[in-house]
């Protein structure tokens, strides 16, 4: 299986480069399924109803969120009648929406696509992101119950990402973290056949810091004052993120590839 994922989507340069980038990508890498982190997508905090159709419709198979999932109020009911969207398993107990799904990839394969949220330096506390992610994959063995499994790791510190990676191998396709919009040189396959990457970067515009206009954010590191908000960056983007293929047997990754297309950063992906 041929499978594409896109770190977080960043305001609307990032729609505009998942728009225009794309569907020729699925069609030159002939991707079996995209999925696409989409939780800045909106203004830089969370996303919509409206701009999670505009990603859909773009060529992602499914969209997982994170810790700014329900920013945008109008996801509160959006995600219970759109199962192709994935809030975080560990979010809270109450959230609406689902934190895992199993999606049809093409020749009668599935796939399991699941997200959590990490616990150290994050702003609040969450449950055990182990445990919650061991119920689920338990029940859907990669190269059994579905031919591949990708996780979502969206938490700040490396070590927890690449800690999960370790947990994950043996037991998931692929194991990517989110959330610091910065991409990590650790593209590999682990022993066990999980395919990782700490941080598979944003889709937005790196003329920036981490996808926001740089005047706010240098001046509050410069002189510890807030003077105004922060504003999403809008030049060109770079769609950031990374490319694996599976064996459909035994659900493990057999190539992976770092991804990053237009905008500013050096070109990277299977046929660069």
């Amino acid at each position: 299986m041929k499978i594409l994922f896109l770190g977080d989507v960043m305001g609307r340069a990032g729609r505009a480069a998942i728009v225009e980038h794309l569907p020729k990508l699925r069609a030159d890498w002939a991707l079996d399924f995209v999925v696409v982190n989409g939780e800045n997508a909106s203004s830089g905090a969370g996303l919509t109803g409206a701009h999670a159709k505009t990603l859909l419709d773009a060529g992602a198979d499914c969209l997982t969120l994170g810790d700014h999932a329900f920013d945008q109020r109008d996801m509160l009911q959006f995600i219970e009648k759109e199962p192709r969207i994935i809030r975080p398993l560990n979010f809270a107990k109450d959230a609406p929406g689902r934190g895992h799904g199993v999606f049809e990839a093409g020749r009668g394969r599935k796939i399991l696509v699941t997200q959590v949220l990490g616990q150290v330096f994050m702003k609040r506390p969450f449950e055990d992101p182990f445990g919650k992610l061991e119920q689920v994959l338990k029940t859907h063995p990669r190269g059994g119950m579905v031919q591949a499994s990708l996780v979502d790791v969206h938490c700040e510190a490396t070590s927890e990402k690449m800690a999960m990676g370790h947990w994950c191998d043996g037991r998931a396709s692929v194991c990517v973290g989110t959330h610091t919009h910065v991409p990590t040189a650790d593209a590999m396959i682990l022993p066990g056949g999980c395919a990782f990457q700490s941080d598979a970067g944003m889709c937005g515009d790196y003329n920036s810091v981490i996808g926001m206009e740089k005047a706010e954010p240098m001046r509050r590191f410069v002189t510890g004052m807030v003077k105004g908000r922060f504003t999403p960056a809008m030049e060109e983007a770079t769609l950031s993120g990374l490319y694996v293929e599976t064996d459909d047997r035994s659900g493990a990754a057999t190539r992976v590839e770092m991804v990053r297309q237009g905008g500013r950063l050096a070109k990277a992906g299977p046929s660069a």
